[in-house]
């Protein structure tokens, strides 16, 4: 990668399929960090990987004018200034979770670090309100996965 720091505002999706919908249409803004989140272990059930919408970036010429960020992966295959594995997950309260449209997120690949330009009292409002998200099923063995799986750092 040429480039190994990004920083610009967030647009927050939950799940792969409204980003890549809001890729497919074209709304999202040069500079912005698109944030995937609820695809972790818990979340997706399953930490899917996000091969389609780094896919379709790069197929209109954004892959570099774009961060993506997200708690579920990436294949070899995926190109561009992507970080997956973020945790903890949005799906156990994680940051990621806690991120909205606008906020400014700055990335450096160099120093390894993923920052949030957001002030100590926000950040723990946020928090205070955030509420687990109904999961999609509650039966079946992916909801039986997802009540009993680990963190991705930890294998999931």
């Amino acid at each position: 990668m040429e480039t190994l720091r990004f920083s610009g505002p967030a647009r927050c999706f939950d799940g792969e399929e409204a980003c890549f919908e809001a890729v497919k249409k074209r709304q999202y803004r040069e500079g912005d960090v698109l944030v995937i989140r609820y695809e972790g272990p818990k979340g997706g059930p399953g930490m899917r990987e996000m091969l389609a919408t780094t896919a379709a970036l790069y197929g209109q010429g954004m892959g570099a004018k774009v961060a993506l960020i997200t708690d579920g992966r990436f294949s070899g295959a995926s190109r561009g200034f992507c970080i997956g594995h973020v945790g903890p997950e949005a799906a156990l309260g994680g940051p990621i979770g806690l991120l909205r449209d606008g906020d400014i997120i700055a990335i450096d690949a160099e120093k390894g670090t993923l920052e949030v330009k957001l002030g100590k009292a926000e950040f723990d409002k946020r928090r205070a309100g955030w509420k687990a998200r109904k999961p999609d099923s509650t039966s079946g063995y992916l909801w039986k996965y997802a009540e009993q799986v680990g963190p991705a750092r930890g294998g999931a």
